[in-house]
């Protein structure tokens, strides 16, 4: 469920993604991806940033690995419908604050163990720990005691560090029997099952806590419809059907290659040769014209996407700090211009913190996403201007430098302000840089919904601490606000039957 998952500031616009395959006629490589259950399929992919491990995955290269090699609780079916149970039999609670979670009987993972109960709450606690830094850790925040194992740096970067939680348990979390566990929330949420698909929440082996997370990483052991076969860093991650998997979504072909990629124009010239069998979204380049149509024919389907372009901000770089210079550069930005001649159409301007395809998103309510240059230019005076080189950076192994040329150019041109796009070699060195709090200008990020929900676009990215809130915004108001709207959901009368989720 996600794109690059990182975002502070400046929605830019929601993707209309040109999903496309190959259908070669190869037994090997790229070849006819459906004509037997013993075929095999190519695809593309990014180098991920880090060892696949659930809890610490939380950008698209490894991200859609994750999701394939795991199976959650439930899962979000492509019809844009309602969470179905996978591995969950039932999410029973009759107040959205006490979950009893059964799961079904004799499932298992890749090294033929037997998922459990337990499997789960041991991976829930160990994502929570803070010392173990998993990135996705603020996920587990529902639940009762996360403060009691999630500890944070008083100074964020500074000197100070975070003290050692006292426990390593949520209290929140209790296993009932092999098949049985049961989740207190710190208070009543009523979108919490929704969350339970998402990959962080996924079951960990026994042998993941055997062994060091960064090994288990490069060869993980899940319990999804395919498993690990190899790893070879920006070549190929090799896949493979598991033939013991018993639910409804088990692979219908054997193997799966994934081809990592430094470039989306090469990939892309690889699938229209046959060579590669699908790319999740075809190159910018591809756009002008309508190239694509031509060059793959009735191979290629427009599907829009509930994903949205994003321009962040470094707010622990001292010269974001001010909200009138952030808001007059989103002013400044024309996205509609951009949308019609960088994207020929195939995008749509953002006018709100959700994407409209995500159920409760409302549009209108980002004042900031308009276009105003005599406001921008009267904010940026308030703010004391602009010194020095403004730097927007972007990953080049992916078709991001044209969107973001013009960006800067239309900064530059609106505000005067010496603003220059900057590619980064590869995705995964870049999503390195804005881990580790190292960007000096402000950077291109994306998201695309973990749960189907409009809190995900909230809390993640703008709640103090938020998973991906990566450029470290913080605003007591928006705290307070996420907060309330969680009471309030809660709140509203539903019945029993509404929280269960059947299969």
């Amino acid at each position: 469920m996600r794109v690059s998952k990182r975002a502070s500031a400046v929605a830019l616009g929601a993707a209309v993604a040109l999903i496309a395959s190959g259908c070669s006629s190869s037994d090997s490589g790229g070849g006819n991806a459906g004509a037997s259950s013993d075929g095999a399929i190519t695809i593309d992919g990014t180098q991920p940033e880090n060892p696949l491990v659930p809890a610490n995955t939380t950008e698209t290269g490894g991200g859609k690995i994750v999701d394939w090699l795991f199976t959650g609780l439930v899962e979000y079916p492509n019809n844009g419908g309602a969470p179905q149970n996978a591995l969950a039999e039932s999410i029973d609670t009759t107040d959205s604050k006490v979950y009893k979670i059964k799961i079904k009987k004799d499932t298992k993972f890749h090294d033929g163990t037997v998922v459990k109960a337990k499997n789960f709450v041991d991976a829930w606690n160990w994502g929570a720990y803070s010392p173990n830094g998993a990135q996705n850790s603020s996920f587990f925040a529902d639940i009762q005691g996360f403060a009691d194992v999630n500890t944070t740096d008083p100074d964020e970067d500074g000197p100070k560090k975070a003290p050692t939680p006292k426990v390593k348990e949520m209290s929140g979390l209790k296993v009932v029997d092999d098949w049985n566990f049961e989740v207190t929330l710190n208070a009543p949420t009523a979108v919490f099952p929704t969350k339970l698909g998402y990959s962080t929440f996924m079951p960990l082996p026994d042998a993941f806590f055997a062994g060091k997370p960064e090994e288990f990483g490069k060869k993980p052991i899940g319990n999804g419809p395919v498993k690990f076969v190899s790893w070879e860093d920006d070549v190929m991650i090799k896949l493979t059907r598991f033939d013991d998997y018993q639910l409804r979504d088990k692979m219908k072909i054997k193997d799966v290659n994934v081809k990592i990629y430094q470039d989306d124009t090469a990939a892309y010239n690889d699938l229209v040769s046959g060579n590669l069998d699908f790319q999740q979204q075809v190159p910018v380049s591809s756009l002008a014209g309508d190239k694509w149509k031509a060059d793959l024919g009735d191979r290629a389907i427009a599907s829009t996407t509930p994903s949205t372009g994003i321009i962040a901000f470094p707010i622990y770089d001292k010269r974001f700090t001010n909200k009138k210079l952030r808001k007059a550069i989103s002013l400044s930005i024309n996205r509609q211009e951009i949308t019609d001649k960088i994207f020929f159409g195939n995008r749509k301007p953002a006018d709100s913190w959700a994407n409209p395809l995500t159920p409760g998103a409302k549009p209108g309510n980002c004042t900031a996403c308009a276009f105003n240059v005599d406001e921008a230019k009267k904010l940026l005076a308030e703010a004391g201007g602009f010194t020095g080189k403004l730097t927007l950076s972007y990953n080049a192994d992916a078709s991001h430098k044209e969107w973001m040329e013009a960006v800067a150019q239309q900064i530059k041109t609106n505000l005067g302000i010496d603003a220059v796009a900057t590619g980064v070699p590869t995705f995964a060195v870049f999503r390195q840089n804005i881990n580790a709090h190292k960007m000096t200008g402000m950077y291109r990020a994306g998201w695309q919904q973990d749960y189907p929900d409009v809190e995900n676009w909230v809390n993640p990215l703008y709640v103090t601490g938020g998973s991906s809130n990566d450029g470290l915004y913080s605003n007591p108001q928006v705290d307070a606000l996420a907060k309330e709207a969680t009471r309030r959901r809660a709140s509203t009368p539903r019945t029993r039957s509404s929280l269960r989720l059947s299969p």
